[in-house]
């Protein structure tokens, strides 16, 4: 098989390969380390004056729900309408974590961040605080 002379395109063609690789291998750490962060997150909020908390994982699942004594005087449906608004509190402090952890790591304005950010901003919008549905209408029942 014939060789053929590189020469000073060869070396720089090794070059750039060699320079082209190592950033695809800096990315995908940099994505890694995100994904790592992002799987480890959970936030919480609280409601109902204080008798709803819930936690919720990184996929917007809850993990904790802490209920004051104060619901057991509501009615089923107040409890629902209570855990789910507060859940959906938690769920949209997600994708703030999400930013900040993609701003560190895969850089805010890098497509990656874009698509993470944007993925989390549309399954789980933020919820203002006072969005809180119903809350005034219990009657003053265990509060």
């Amino acid at each position: 098989m014939a060789e053929f002379p590189m020469g000073e395109f060869g070396a720089s063609t090794e070059e750039f390969v060699a320079s082209w690789a190592a950033g695809i291998s800096a990315q995908a750490a940099k994505t890694q380390a995100l994904s790592d962060r992002v799987a480890s997150m959970s936030a919480t909020a609280e409601g109902a004056h204080g008798a709803v908390r819930v936690t919720v994982a990184s996929t917007g699942a809850m993990t904790d729900l802490v209920l004051d004594d104060r619901v057991l005087h509501w009615r089923a449906d107040e409890i629902a309408a209570a855990v789910l608004a507060v859940m959906r509190q938690a769920q949209g402090r997600l994708a703030a974590q999400v930013a900040e952890a993609a701003a560190e790591t895969v850089g805010a304005d890098s497509e990656t961040a874009r698509a993470v950010v944007g993925s989390y901003a549309t399954r789980f919008p933020e919820v203002p605080e006072d969005d809180d549905p119903g809350y005034g209408g219990w009657g003053g029942r265990g509060r």
